[in-house]
């Protein structure tokens, strides 16, 4: 049997000018396959596969073209309920040239002094939702300066339940996403812990106080030690490869309304996570009240 890729190789030549004929003559293909094969009407595979092309160059895209086959797979047969092995995604991304975007993690350390003990020892995961939160900041430079973000994540749903934005690392930005936090959860007097670096923001009297005010359990790492607060440094690494790099940022502001739109949007409510199952945060935690409440 004549490989496709030939018949493919002849269409192209016809394009550009050859004879058919001449075309068949170089490749050795008999002239009546040649046109036989062109007349055929498309394989329900091909025609499959050119529907699945479509869906996935749309997951692709809408999730920034940040995507690989895993998620785009996750998306199509657990968000929109269409049959396809991944081994199928893959290829298909491939011949489309469609690829995730991947980083390796880089992690900050801060030392100073520590006030209060670490009483998660690198163990992220529980059980309910707000039993544990993690803080911590990031910045990223602009043509004009620097743009700072503090973020509070639930460690149980991968959840961004606070976060705040400024010019500056000032300790009224932690505090700001702290107070979103407590606003946005009412977390209960003594079962949450806030777990952060030993940063001057973090050990500050500003932040401590209100922590403990609202019924957290504080709680910090060792001295220069980025594995102790692993989760929301892996949030950062994750963040900084799908948004931060992947433009020069002009000025504070356009980089302050871009943090904004993924914050509030991305994370929370489209980001698949391996973690959770391919669910997003928030699906995530209504399911998980469903089966509690039933």
């Amino acid at each position: 049997m004549v490989p496709k890729r030939r018949f493919a190789a002849i269409r192209v030549m016809a394009a550009e000018g050859l004879p058919v004929e001449r075309a068949c003559a170089l490749l050795g293909v008999l002239v009546s396959s040649c046109y036989g094969w062109m007349r055929r009407a498309p394989s329900t595979r091909s025609i499959r596969h050119a529907w699945l092309s479509g869906i996935i160059g749309e997951v692709h895209a809408g999730s920034r073209q940040t995507y690989g086959a895993n998620r785009v797979h996750a998306e199509l047969t657990t968000g929109r309920g269409i049959a396809v092995c991944r081994q199928t995604v893959e290829t298909l991304m491939r011949r489309a040239g469609l690829r995730g975007v991947s980083g390796r993690p880089k992690f900050r350390r801060v030392p100073n002094v520590a006030t209060a003990a670490d009483l998660v020892d690198r163990h992220f995961a529980r059980a309910e939702p707000d039993r544990l939160w993690v803080t911590d900041i990031t910045e990223h430079p602009t043509r004009e300066g620097k743009v700072f973000c503090t973020v509070v994540l639930d460690t149980f749903s991968r959840r961004v339940v606070g976060w705040s934005i400024d010019s500056r690392p000032t300790v009224s930005m932690v505090t700001n996403a702290l107070g979103m936090a407590i606003d946005n959860r009412s977390p209960v007097a003594g079962e949450t812990v806030i777990h952060s670096d030993q940063g001057t923001q973090f050990t500050s009297w500003a932040f401590t106080q209100p922590a403990v005010d609202s019924g957290l359990v504080p709680s910090m790492g060792s001295v220069g030690d980025c594995f102790d607060n692993a989760m929301i440094e892996s949030f950062w690494s994750r963040m900084q490869v799908k948004l931060l790099d992947r433009k020069r940022w002009h000025t504070r502001i356009e980089l302050a309304n871009a943090i904004f739109e993924h914050l509030e949007i991305w994370p929370n409510r489209q980001r698949r996570h391996t973690s959770l199952g391919m669910l997003a945060p928030i699906e995530f935690g209504t399911r998980h009240q469903h089966r509690t409440a039933a």
